[in-house]
């Protein structure tokens, strides 16, 4: 089964995919990174997926526009939908603590869901958005972002990617929760 997902590998949605596969049963399956749900929903209508996982909603951050506006342009049939905790961690590269970081680059999303943490924290600083969070660290860790650049991604991103994690869990909510789709093209 071909499963396209919105991110990239260490991205939540990769996350949220294996979990979905684990809780059917579903061993056989082929990962597609799409990184943003209107490339998951076209891939879906034009037959290259199966099936299509991406975020919906988060207890912090409200809907993700860009699924909301996605599935205002493609038919699809919901086959499951599931949460997923999120843990928002600050990463940057080796050399680079708290007290260097000009800028903080991730998905509008996983900025949302840690505003106070930013406020107080980095409240002089430039926030960056970027079409996912395991992009941003891959994008960071290849050199394609300034050194003194930082971005909220998942642990799994910083290790992927071989970042440094400056802060632990800095989401504003305790338990932060995303609420996920599984898509499949309607039947005809």
């Amino acid at each position: 089964m071909k499963v396209g997902i919105q991110g990239i590998e260490g991205s939540f949605s990769e996350e949220a995919a294996k979990s979905y596969c684990k809780k059917f049963g579903i061993e056989d399956f082929e990962l597609k990174y799409l990184v943003s749900s209107m490339n998951v929903l076209n891939s879906l209508s034009n037959n290259s997926i199966d099936t299509g996982i991406f975020a919906m909603e988060n207890a912090q951050g409200g809907v993700v526009i860009e699924s909301v506006e996605a599935l205002a342009k493609n038919q699809c049939q919901i086959i499951d939908m599931f949460y997923v905790e999120i843990s928002q961690n600050l990463l940057a590269i080796d050399g680079v603590s708290v007290g260097d970081i000009e800028e903080i680059h991730s998905h509008e999303q996983a900025l949302k869901q840690c505003k106070d943490y930013l406020a107080e924290k980095f409240w002089s600083k430039k926030l960056v958005e970027e079409d996912d969070t395991a992009k941003a660290a891959q994008d960071l860790a290849e050199g394609r972002l300034p050194k003194k650049v930082a971005v909220i991604a998942s642990k799994f991103s910083a290790k992927k990617y071989g970042l440094n994690i400056l802060e632990n869990d800095i989401h504003d909510l305790k338990r932060n929760l995303t609420l996920f789709l599984a898509v499949k093209r309607l039947d005809s």
